[in-house]
C-alpha cells in the first residue's frame, strides 16, 4: 500500500497480498456501508479476519441493487456491464479512472512486455459506441497508447482488417488482435491468415449472438483459420479494475496485485485455495473504493500454481457477455 492510503502498489509482489488485502479489508469495512452491513449480517468480526479465507466476499449481484462504494464522491467512470432490455445491469462507479489505467496498463504489460511494441486492433464496438464499457475503454487506451497508425477499431470492417493483417505481417510488425469471440469467429469464418507476428485474444461473449461453442471449439478453429499456435485471453469484468490473461488452452493467470479462490457451490462460506473446482471468488486490490472481495457466479478449477481455468457460469445467473454491447 501507498503511505497512509490503501491504494496497492502495482509493482507488489504475490507475497504481499495478503497483507495488503487484510488492510484493504478494514478500510472498507469502515468505509464502506454496504459491506460493512454484509459483513455483519454474517456475524463476522473484523478483528477475527486474519487470513484469506476469513475474508467474506460481497455477492456480484449486489452491483445491480446497490451502489457499492467506499464513502461519498463523484465517479469519474461509471463501467456499465451489458445486458438487453429486460435484465438489470451492473454498475461500478469508479472514483479514479487513473488506478484504473494504472491497473490494465500495468497487468498487460507485465505479461505482453510494452504496449508501444504493439499495434492494438480491437474486434470491439468502438469507443463512443459503449462508452461505459470497462473492457472497451481499455482497449481504447491502449490503442491510444501505442502509437501505431494502423492501432483502431475494426468491428464493421473485416475487409479493411484483412488487408491491414496482412501488411502488418508482411513488415515482421507485433500486432494485438482483441475482440469478443463472435466478432473473431465471425472474421476467421470470412478470411484465412497465417498469423506469425499476431496475438489473437478473445474476451468471452457469444451467448445471444450465435451457437454456443466451448472454448476448445473456438480455440480450435480461430487456431485453423488464422494460423496461430495458441489463442490468448483475458479474464476481466465489470465489477473488476484488474484482469487475468491466458496464453493458450484457457489456463488464465493473475497480477500480483489479484488473486482467485474458489468456494462450495453448496456452501458459499467455505473457501479453498488450493487445487479445486468451485465458484470463483476475486480479490482485487485495485478495487479501492469499490469492493475489492467479489463473488462471482463464474465455475472454475484452481491449480496449485495459483492459476485457473473457467468452466462455466452458476445456473439461473443473469444473461451477461460482452457479445450483447452490440445487439
Amino acid at each position: 500500500m501507498n503511505g497512509n492510503t490503501p491504494v496497492p502498489d502495482f509493482n507488489m509482489q504475490a507475497a504481499d497480498l495478503t497483507p495488503a488485502a487484510l488492510e484493504l479489508f478494514r478500510y472498507q469495512y469502515r468505509h464502506n456501508a454496504l459491506y460493512q452491513a454484509y459483513t455483519d449480517a454474517l456475524h463476522i468480526q473484523p478483528q477475527h479476519v486474519q487470513t484469506l479465507t476469513d475474508i467474506p466476499f460481497l455477492p456480484i449481484q449486489f452491483f445491480k441493487t446497490h451502489a457499492v462504494v467506499c464513502g461519498q464522491f463523484e465517479p469519474e467512470l461509471v463501467f456499465e456491464s451489458s445486458g438487453t432490455t429486460q435484465t438489470i445491469n451492473s454498475r461500478h462507479l469508479v472514483k479514479d479512472a487513473g488506478l484504473y489505467e494504472r491497473s490494465f496498463i500495468t497487468a498487460f504489460e507485465q505479461f505482453y512486455g510494452p504496449v508501444t511494441d504493439y499495434v492494438v486492433v480491437g474486434l470491439l464496438p468502438s469507443y463512443l459506441e459503449r462508452k461505459h464499457s470497462s473492457l472497451v475503454v481499455m482497449v481504447q487506451e491502449m490503442i491510444r497508447r501505442s502509437g501505431h497508425a494502423g492501432s483502431g477499431f475494426y468491428l464493421y470492417e473485416h475487409e479493411k482488417l484483412y488487408a491491414q493483417l496482412q501488411e502488418l505481417e508482411a513488415r515482421g510488425q507485433k500486432v494485438l488482435l482483441i475482440g469478443v469471440t463472435f466478432g473473431l469467429l465471425d472474421f476467421a469464418e470470412k478470411y484465412r491468415l497465417s498469423l506469425q507476428h499476431t496475438i489473437v485474444m478473445e474476451t468471452g461473449g457469444m451467448k445471444g449472438r450465435r451457437e454456443e461453442w466451448t472454448r476448445e471449439q473456438v480455440h480450435a478453429f480461430l487456431q485453423e483459420r488464422l494460423g496461430v499456435s495458441a489463442v490468448h485471453a483475458e479474464y476481466g469484468m465489470t465489477e473488476l479494475l484488474s484482469q487475468a490473461y491466458s496464453y493458450g488452452k484457457g489456463i488464465f493467470n493473475t497480477p500480483p496485485w489479484m488473486k482467485i479462490l474458489l468456494r462450495d457451490e453448496n456452501d458459499p462460506f467455505q473457501l479453498f485455495t488450493t487445487q479445486a473446482a468451485g465458484v470463483i471468488n476475486v480479490i482485487d486490490l485495485a478495487n479501492v473504493y469499490s469492493c475489492a472481495f467479489i463473488a462471482t457466479e463464474d465455475i472454475g478449477r484452481l491449480h496449485a500454481d495459483g492459476s485457473f481455468e473457467v468452466l462455466g457460469r452458476l445456473d439461473n445467473s443473469a444473461l451477461r457477455g460482452c457479445s450483447l454491447m452490440v445487439s
